[in-house]
């Protein structure tokens, strides 16, 4: 069995939405077993109940270390000023000692994000989390451009090559879409063949 992790933060719901989208995908491969985690919160509760951040998500908080459990790890996370939110990255800057021992070379790694306007840096924050999974030996698989939607001028739509996306308005009143979800479906069923033919 190939195993996959969906790791994601999510302030407001939509990354964490798309994160239940990637495990439906490589949950639908055959051989391959997949679990969502969350990385913890940074802000405190307070500050976040008055932002009006979702806090009330279901999936377990996760712990650096297991990182190593898995074949293919999904990594989703909101962009912020062209970067994953800080969240994130303050987990991922804990994996020193997985460096060090090689504990993450040959996984395969991929990411999706979130941003509140179309070209609001989604492709700098995808450079940002790829950068994480090549200095871990670990191969950085996208969203191809066999998966069609993103290929729409009909609507306005997130989806690149780097990977899933949804855009969610200024004032996160927009939801992902059908075809928004549907890549992050074909990506993390994209990557669980992968994780598969590698590891299963």
């Amino acid at each position: 069995m190939a195993r996959v992790l969906v790791l994601y933060h999510s302030t407001y719901g939509h990354i964490e939405t798309m994160a239940e989208a990637v495990a439906e995908g490589a949950g639908s491969v055959e051989g391959v077993t997949v679990d969502i985690k969350r990385v913890p919160e940074t802000v405190p509760e307070e500050l976040a109940k008055a932002s009006h951040y979702k806090l009330d998500q279901k999936a377990p908080i996760a712990v650096i270390d297991d990182l190593k459990d898995y074949d293919a790890i999904i990594i989703g996370a909101g962009t912020r000023f062209g970067s994953a939110a800080s969240q994130m990255r303050a987990f991922l800057d804990q994996a020193g000692g997985l460096w060090f021992t090689g504990a993450l070379i040959g996984k395969v790694g991929g990411a999706f994000t979130a941003s509140a306007t179309q070209h609001g840096g989604q492709e700098s924050t995808f450079q940002g989390l790829h950068n994480f999974f090549m200095h871990h030996g670990m191969p950085v698989v996208g969203l191809p451009y066999s998966y069609q939607g993103q290929m729409t001028l009909d609507s306005i739509e997130g989806g690149s090559p780097y990977g899933a996306s949804t855009i969610t308005a200024g004032d996160g009143s927009r939801q992902p879409s059908e075809i928004e979800l549907g890549g992050a479906r074909f990506q993390g069923k994209h990557i669980a063949e992968l994780a598969k033919k590698l590891h299963g």
